[in-house]
């Protein structure tokens, strides 16, 4: 048997599992051996995004917050800190991750997609205003629904690892309030910003506003959201990068972040531009509104389809 694999295992049947509040502190509790040592812990600020843990023969058990979220995975190092394997989660909790990644991918490239045909058609003069306000709300329905199932899936995010490496979470839920978890956060953040867009896009519907109306009704519910998008897109940087934000390349979670985070950037661009000025009833920049808007959606397009891509081994 190889040497991490010994250390893994070596104890087994002593070891007893216990809640390890101490370990990190602002709330992460992560249930695993009571033998293994906690090594290193990563924090960005107040939130911990990664965790490793010492074995008796020198080698690792190294978590960390996405990986575990997204993907179900911890990895096994020996004792010269190369990555020996990677360990995923149980059928079941696996099975449950790969569903809820699915959900909020697909719901993120669909309601990426109606938000940028909405512009074109503004921009080509095709269809109503009532038509082009609609495809908004229906990929509005769609942005909501990815939030939500991001919430869900950080909700159920397993926080158990056995004397293997192995992660698994016993119950499921729909909703669970996990503030000090920053992935949790981010997505939180993410799903409240939707349902500020969805304020925006159901007041668009009403007729003969004033321009202070406008800007109360639908353009200040549109810039929370928009807020909302920045703040949860960099709490996914900080996340995927254990700290300071910077450049990954090589990892697929930075890639699926920083294009929804450049898509977040455009939204907001977009939503200043959107302010109708009282003195003139015009909004300040309409292409600003409508490419700015189109070229953000078709990001969100992409980082769901990647974010496809970021799921647990099958």
């Amino acid at each position: 048997m190889p040497v991490h694999q010994v250390g893994l295992r070596r104890a087994a049947t002593a070891a007893t599992f216990r809640q390890v509040a101490t370990d990190v502190r602002h709330g992460l509790r992560i249930a695993r051996p009571a033998y293994w040592v906690v090594g290193r812990v990563e924090r960005s600020g107040l939130f911990v995004t990664r965790v490793t843990w010492r074995l008796v023969d020198g080698s690792t058990v190294r978590w960390a917050s996405r990986a575990a979220r997204r993907r179900g995975q911890v990895e096994v190092r020996d004792a010269g800190g190369a990555t020996t394997r990677v360990v995923s989660a149980d059928r079941t909790t696996a099975a449950r991750l790969a569903r809820t990644n699915v959900v909020a991918g697909l719901a993120f490239v669909v309601g990426g997609a109606l938000f940028a045909i909405g512009p074109l058609l503004a921009e080509a003069g095709v269809g109503g205003v009532r038509a082009i306000d609609t495809v908004y709300l229906v990929g509005g329905v769609f942005f909501s629904t990815g939030g939500y199932a991001s919430v869900v899936q950080a909700s159920n995010a397993p926080t158990d690892i056995d004397d293997t490496g192995t992660l698994s979470r016993a119950a499921w839920t729909w909703w669970a309030w996990r503030p000090r978890e920053i992935g949790w956060l981010s997505v939180a953040v993410l799903f409240a910003g939707t349902l500020f867009f969805g304020v925006s896009l159901v007041a668009a519907y009403a007729q003969n506003l004033t321009a202070r109306q406008s800007d109360g009704w639908v353009w200040l519910p549109d810039m929370v959201g928009c807020v909302c998008f920045l703040v949860s897109g960099h709490l996914a940087l900080l996340e995927v990068c254990h700290g300071r934000v910077g450049v990954r390349l090589h990892d697929l979670g930075w890639w699926v972040v920083a294009v929804n985070q450049l898509g977040s950037v455009l939204f907001f661009l977009a939503g200043v531009a959107a302010f109708v000025r009282p003195a003139t009833s015009t909004a300040i920049n309409l292409g600003l509104v409508d490419w700015g808007t189109f070229a953000g959606a078709v990001c969100f397009v992409v980082g769901g389809a990647l974010q496809l891509g970021e799921r647990p081994a099958p």
